[in-house]
């Protein structure tokens, strides 16, 4: 067996999913919304699938999609994509990005990684024949700077692996941000590979900055979207990349002997949602904000130390106050004791973990949300 998974342990997602429902907890461990999606775009699903072509679609996409995704990003981002040579559609935002690693890719290559990271990264690198080179960000901020960067980047840097927004820290970065990391990227000729998954996901008035728009990066950056983050239909599994003619190649190729292909009535449903007014998006990220502001606060209230969080689904607690220091145990207490299921964001550390932190997902219901609260009540008083 292949030592990079026969040495892994069991996801904390699995566990802790497991564990809330052992205990009939309230999960806000994984990430997903209590809302079904939006209907219309359901629908669209299910007349394709009714109506329409249910053989094999186009290997990098439906037309109908590619052009609706260079037209939403030409639209929310300022991009200018030719959607016939530089965006491809995936079986979701994890094989985007497995595939962009074995195409990229060759044995003894750096790559640079961003802790704490999505928990698919590191074994996918390995499996790849990367070398790992960690940029270890920290609580409250996870802010990186020139000095982290020179410390991790080398003349064998081949792959920059970027998540922003950031799950599971919430940050949004800013433009200056994106050009410190750029400034890197080009300076060792590397190629930034930006899970963004979360664009649209992101509150206060913030916007969602691409890295492909930083100049210098247009012709070095793999641009990776989700529609099942869009649309909070996680189960679809659509992947949107672009990347610049001479990379898309090669990720085609990579793709064609991955998962080939897409489900067509998913593809046509993604079109359409895409399409879709500015105020359905604008609804969207207001209705996610009232949540997290909601949850928040009623954290605060009970004595939590609740982290800012700018964007995704995601908000966490700073357990150092409490006296807390081992996050796993933390959230085994909780989900046992408490009916509550978290993920602990050591999770999320390859080495030398931060160990003090964990996560809640608030992408949910109020009824869901004001549940844990109460159950979390007891928590507060039994601490004091």
């Amino acid at each position: 067996m292949n030592p990079v998974y026969t040495g892994l342990p069991t996801t904390i997602f699995e566990v802790m999913s497991a564990l809330a429902r052992e205990k009939n907890a309230i999960n806000l461990g994984q990430g997903f919304p209590d809302d079904p999606g939006p209907a219309d775009v359901r629908q669209a699903a299910a007349d394709a699938v009714i109506n329409g072509w249910n053989q094999y679609p186009p290997m990098l996409g439906i037309p109908e999609l590619r052009q609706a995704v260079a037209t939403h990003y030409k639209h929310w981002q300022g991009l200018d994509l030719d959607w016939q040579q530089e965006v491809m559609i995936t079986s979701g935002a994890t094989e985007a990005l497995a595939g962009a690693l074995l195409a990229l890719i060759e044995p003894g290559d750096e790559v640079v990684l961003f802790e704490p990271l999505y928990d698919a990264y590191l074994p996918l690198v390995k499996r790849a024949g990367g070398v790992p080179k960690f940029v270890k960000l920290k609580p409250p901020h996870w802010r990186y700077d020139e000095a982290m960067l020179a410390e991790a980047f080398s003349p064998k840097t081949k792959v920059v692996l970027f998540n922003n927004p950031l799950n599971p820290a919430g940050v949004v970065y800013s433009r200056e941000d994106l050009e410190l990391l750029a400034s890197f990227c080009i300076k060792y000729d590397a190629i930034a590979l930006c899970d963004e998954v979360w664009e649209h996901i992101v509150f206060d008035g913030l916007r969602h900055v691409s890295m492909m728009a930083i100049p210098g990066m247009r012709e070095r950056t793999i641009k990776i979207g989700s529609a099942g983050k869009i649309f909070s239909l996680t189960g679809w599994k659509v992947g949107l990349v672009c990347a610049a003619p001479a990379i898309s190649k090669v990720l085609g190729k990579a793709h064609q002997f991955l998962t080939f292909t897409t489900p067509p009535n998913l593809q046509a449903a993604v079109a359409y949602g895409l399409g879709k007014s500015d105020d359905y998006f604008e609804t969207m990220r207001g209705e996610m904000q009232r949540s997290r502001d909601h949850f928040t606060k009623g954290l605060r209230e009970r004595g939590f130390t609740v982290l800012d969080s700018q964007g995704t689904y995601f908000l966490n607690v700073d357990l150092a106050p409490l006296g807390a220091t081992d996050d796993v145990a933390f959230c085994k207490t909780l989900v046992n004791d408490f009916g509550v299921a978290a993920i602990p964001v050591s999770a999320f550390y390859a080495e030398n973990p931060i160990t003090s932190v964990v996560r809640f997902c608030f992408a949910k219901r109020d009824e869901t949300l004001n549940g844990a609260l109460e159950r979390l009540e007891h928590f507060a008083r039994k601490a004091a």
